[in-house]
């Protein structure tokens, strides 16, 4: 079986449980998602789908890439990404991938680019609560001293500084599935994931 698929990020809500507990929501849609690729031990040394997810423009793709989609049908992808595969003689390049696969009450791993903010300082970055705000400080918002006096008279690598927040690769773990809608290609996620709305997401089985 396929150990993943390709999704979109829909947006967030709550639900009630049975209980009357309410918990948070994320709606995504996943796929559907096409082979385009097969990939095997003897050939590439492992066992891997290439799926293909998000229609594109055909003037808009490369004609290598253009060529290599054709070959699964006549739609051209935005998307492609790799997925593990037990066995990967149970496919076939062109095949449709659902939300067969998940089952509700099951643990997946959600991969995605967290939102960009930018440049940022220290308080915002790191949480650092920031100096005195008392008359004659100086010491407001920055991150004090950080050198090492005469030894080894360096700032050690990996000092938290102001730089870029966010627009980085995450990945959170075992997130329940709560809803399967595969006639609207929705699953329902309890919690959050990273990403702003229509972010690209990675949902894999959880790894035991």
């Amino acid at each position: 079986m396929c150990k993943g698929m390709i999704g979109k990020k829909v947006g967030t809500t709550g639900l009630f449980t049975p209980n009357g507990e309410y918990v948070p929501v994320t709606v995504v849609q996943l796929g559907p998602c096409v082979v385009t690729q097969i990939k095997t031990v003897p050939a590439e040394g492992y066992n891997a789908l290439q799926l293909g997810f998000g229609s594109k423009k055909e003037k808009r793709v490369n004609k290598p890439r253009a060529g290599h989609f054709r070959k699964a049908g006549d739609q051209m992808f935005e998307f492609l990404r790799e997925f593990g595969v037990d066995n990967p003689d149970e496919y076939k390049i062109g095949q449709s991938i659902t939300t067969d696969i998940f089952k509700v009450g099951e643990l997946v791993d959600v991969t995605g680019t967290s939102k960009g903010r930018g440049f940022a300082g220290v308080i915002k970055r790191h949480g650092f609560h920031g100096g005195k705000k008392t008359h004659g400080s100086h010491s407001h918002r920055i991150p004090g001293s950080i050198g090492c006096s005469a030894w080894p008279a360096k700032v050690i690598k990996g000092k938290k500084l102001p730089g870029r927040f966010g627009n980085a690769t995450k990945t959170i773990q075992n997130l329940e599935i709560l809803d399967i809608r595969p006639e609207e290609n929705l699953i329902l996620l309890k919690g959050v994931v990273p990403g702003a709305k229509t972010g690209l997401l990675k949902i894999k089985k959880k790894k035991f």
